[in-house]
């Protein structure tokens, strides 16, 4: 086993044997290849997935660039009746909600999933299939959002959504539903990816890579991917709350009947200023792993960089009420979080300044990626000084809602992300294709772009600060600004012409071009040890990795992969393998098998985005349809892809390394992704708890009196009935554990009895209170958090038969029970929802004395 090698130094090799060698990549090339034609998409690999990610997310963003480009056209003169005030507000929502939802965040996951696997030196993903479901929601969620416009039901309450507008169906329309509940599929396809990066990153990593040794590309990652997973879930369980209350008429966001509607602020931008670095930080990671290869040297201050990203992450979580300085807030909120604005600038301005400290320690070599990189962090700064004006309560109340705001939030986002992203395309494009972009036009692009943004935006800065209110239709002659915005709009369309630039850039046909050399920047990280031409299965052999940067200091680390002297050089069982590891010393584990191509993934997300898609239109019938389609494609794709009992208990690695091909618990993939996927979980539930406080807090009568509370008893027995559902799925597991498969099926079946009694005493115990959801704001949110511990009981009913069929077909035994051990996690999540709804239902008003 792995206690055997001894990697605190790499093992010796084998002597090189040619023929060996080509047969190990003749079985390699059979099992990893790419299929041709449309089949290619649904190879489930991060080669594979990661093209389809990067093309669609730039397919989004010109379209809604060009959105963009009709707005400048609109605000060019004054008084202009060039797009209806209708169609305007629908395209200023849909521009804002492209780039915010599925170019910005999708584009990091795009590149994430493309090169991730090979600058850890891994041959893929822990799961491939994920990543491709997760594409497929992205993409059927993107055009049903996008193709609104073209039929005239666009959402146009603002990519912000604010209510109480976007809360009243005759007002908003049909547009503010396609919006929540296409958004929500979107951000299924985000959190999957989060999933797969996180595990990705603490769990594929080569043999010797220890945690501080990680490249910084893939601490970003792992920061950033943890920030999906907080702050996604709270904007979903918004969009919960105003869907129920649009389709429903339950009482959230009604003053009337005891709703707020800063409530909806509040989960949004919980969300919605974390974002904001969510979208920075990958892009700061691109200049990261850029700047050391055309300086020729390690980054400088290597570890404050670690700290700052992460110091930066926890501090994001604290801003979101400079979003509301203006709604009224207490004195002392304003104060905390307007400090807490200032206070973020430290970390960032940490890593600026290591950035910098690089390229003067540094002889840089020219090329346009570092032109483009330039450019970022000139525009990127200008943008974050003007962010620590707006973070100042007094100048804030004086340009908020007006178009300085636009101008900062451009300078930030484009500069902190796009020009990067533009600097990782040219950097990475001889990566992905093997051939090489034109320098010329590279050149000329990134002149265009600069002028073009800062022509753009800069004049913006002066029209808000005379007075020009963001989202403005139109404006009068007399208002002073058409100068300004006339200088505006010609800017956006010199942008235009050099994004242009780039787009023919890429796209030109280069067939007979020559490739380029291995590793055409001399870099130091793993992504440039790959083959050219190309090789489907992405490293020949996993190599053992001590430094940060090994193509610079193993010195003889490529001959090694490349002759199949490291792990896995073979494929000798026909299964696509990879090596897991332990998260802190990358000690190996096991080897595990992934999935190989199917459609099942996207059956899947067709399933699912029919769901929301159809229950926008309240087609419920079908809604629960395809609801059962989709758990019957997961389901299918999880008995064929996961937690497969081996042919052989072990196998050899490689260099005398001797790896189990089975793990379960903690040293499980699959284990890490249910535990972080119930993490996401649980902050989307905390966030409807969130709302519980807020309302108590906000509203004096928000309690009811005695007699109007759940019944005490009924919530007991409810609360007792689910923690014996959840004991019996612990006792399941020892009983599997302990051999005794039947007993352990009937265990797990008679857990799905109690929760439907629990949650059934629960639903007794608000309905005998009299409590209706469209009454008032108490009412709905107790029936919220049922609805919400309902469905999960759902979820757990339909695991609890699929590891019970398991069990019966003998795919999960005694010795393998992976999927017990899963399920077994979930529970143990669920049962720490029900005692949280537990203390809101009952023991809280019961503290609080009723009303």
């Amino acid at each position: 086993m792995t206690e055997e090698i001894d990697l605190s130094k790499p093992p010796p090799a084998e002597p090189y044997d040619r023929a060996r060698d080509e047969a190990q990549r003749a079985r390699l090339m059979k099992v990893w290849e790419t299929p041709t034609g449309w089949r290619r998409i649904s190879a489930v690999n991060n080669s594979s997935v990661g093209k389809w990610y990067l093309l669609t997310s730039f397919a989004f963003f010109t379209f809604a660039g060009f959105l963009a480009l009709l707005i400048r056209a609109q605000l060019a003169v004054p008084n202009n009746d060039l797009l209806s005030q209708s169609l305007y507000n629908q395209l200023f929502t849909l521009h804002g909600t492209a780039m915010m939802f599925l170019f910005a965040v999708p584009i990091f996951e795009a590149v994430a999933i493309l090169i991730l696997p090979e600058i850890l030196g891994a041959r893929d993903l822990p799961f491939p299939r994920l990543s491709a479901f997760g594409y497929w929601c992205f993409l059927i969620g993107g055009i049903f959002v996008c193709g609104s416009v073209f039929f005239g039901v666009a959402p146009d309450g603002g990519w912000f959504m604010y209510t109480p507008l976007s809360s009243d169906p005759d007002y908003s329309g049909l547009g503010a539903d396609i919006w929540l509940l296409g958004l929500s599929f979107i951000e299924v396809s985000s959190i999957a990816a989060a999933v797969e990066l996180i595990v990705g990153v603490l769990k594929s990593r080569p043999p010797g890579m220890r945690l501080n040794l990680i490249p910084l590309y893939c601490w970003y990652v792992l920061v950033v991917a943890g920030m999906i997973l907080f702050a996604f879930p709270p904007l979903i369980a918004g969009d919960l709350l105003l869907e129920m209350e649009r389709a429903f008429g339950w009482a959230f966001f009604d003053p009337d009947r005891g709703g707020d509607p800063l409530l909806w602020q509040h989960l949004f931008w919980i969300f919605g200023h974390p974002e904001v670095y969510i979208i920075f930080l990958p892009s700061i990671a691109l200049i990261a792993t850029i700047l050391p290869t055309f300086a020729g040297r390690p980054m400088v201050g290597h570890s404050w960089i670690v700290l700052s990203a992460v110091g930066v992450a926890f501090l994001s979580f604290g801003l979101w009420v400079h979003h509301m300085f203006t709604t009224g807030l207490p004195e002392i909120s304003l104060s905390f979080f307007s400090a807490a604005s200032e206070a973020v600038a430290v970390p960032t301005g940490i890593q600026i300044f290591c950035f910098i400290a690089t390229m003067l320690v540094s002889k840089l070599r020219r090329s346009v990626p570092m032109l483009f990189a330039g450019g970022a962090l000139a525009i990127f700064v200008f943008g974050g000084l003007t962010g620590v004006m707006v973070a100042l309560v007094p100048f804030d109340w004086q340009a908020h809602d007006s178009y300085f705001v636009v101008a900062h939030l451009h300078y930030t986002l484009i500069g902190g992300m796009l020009f990067p992203l533009f600097a990782g395309v040219h950097y990475w494009y001889p990566f992905v294709t093997q051939k090489r972009m034109s320098d010329r036009l590279g050149r000329w692009s990134f002149w265009l772009m600069f002028g073009g943004f800062n022509l753009a935006f800069l004049p913006m800065h002066w029209t808000g600060v005379m007075g020009m209110p963001r989202r403005v239709w139109t404006y009068d002659v007399t208002d002073g600004w058409a100068v300004l915005n006339m200088v505006s709009t010609i800017g956006a369309f010199v942008f235009a012409a050099g994004f242009v630039v780039l787009a023919v850039n890429v796209l030109w046909p280069r067939g007979k071009a020559p490739l380029v050399v291995r590793n055409l920047w001399n870099a130091g990280t793993m992504e440039w040890s790959g083959e050219v031409p190309d090789k489907p299965w992405g490293v020949r052999s996993i190599p053992y990795i001590h430094t940060r940067y090994p193509l610079w200091e193993q010195k003889e680390l490529l001959g090694e992969m490349d002759r199949g002297e490291w792990f896995l050089p073979d494929a000798e069982e026909g299964k696509r393998e990879l090596i897991i590891t332990d998260i802190l010393d990358a000690r190996p584990l096991y080897v595990q098998r992934v999935g190989g191509p199917s459609y099942l993934t996207l059956g899947s997300a067709f399933c699912l985005g029919a769901v929301f898609i159809l229950a926008t239109f309240h087609l419920w019938a079908l809604t629960l349809l395809f609801g059962a389609g989709f758990i019957g494609f997961t389901l299918w794709w999880l008995w064929t892809g996961t937690s497969e009992i081996p042919e052989k208990p072990e196998k050899m690695a490689g260099r005398g390394l001797v790896l189990p091909t089975y793990a379960q618990g903690n040293n499980s993939p699959g284990w890490w992704a249910v535990f972080i996927t119930m993490t996401g979980d649980m902050t989307a539930f905390m966030g409807l708890v969130f709302s519980y406080f807020f309302y108590w807090t906000a509203l004096p009568d928000f309690l009811p009196g005695a007699a109007k509370l759940p019944g005490f008893g009924w919530l007991l027995i409810g609360l007792a009935l689910l923690l014996a559902s959840w004991l019996t799925a612990l006792a399941a597991r020892e009983r599997l554990a302990g051999g005794s498969a039947g007993q352990a099926m009937a265990l797990l079946v008679a857990g799905v009895p109690l929760g439907a009694a629990g949650i059934g005493a629960w639903g007794w115990a608000a309905w005998s209170a009299g409590l209706d959801p469209t009454e008032a704001s108490f009412d709905a949110t107790v029936w919220v958090l049922i609805l919400w511990m309902g469905l999960h009981l759902l979820l757990d009913a339909v695991m609890r038969l699929y590891v019970a069929a398991r069990i019966w077909r003998k795919r999960c035994t005694p010795r393998y029970r992976a999927d017990s051990a899963n399920l077994t996690l979930f529970t143990h999540f669920l049962a720490l929802t029900a005692v949280v709804i537990f203390a809101l239902l009952a023991l809280f008003p019961m503290l609080m004395g009723g009303a």
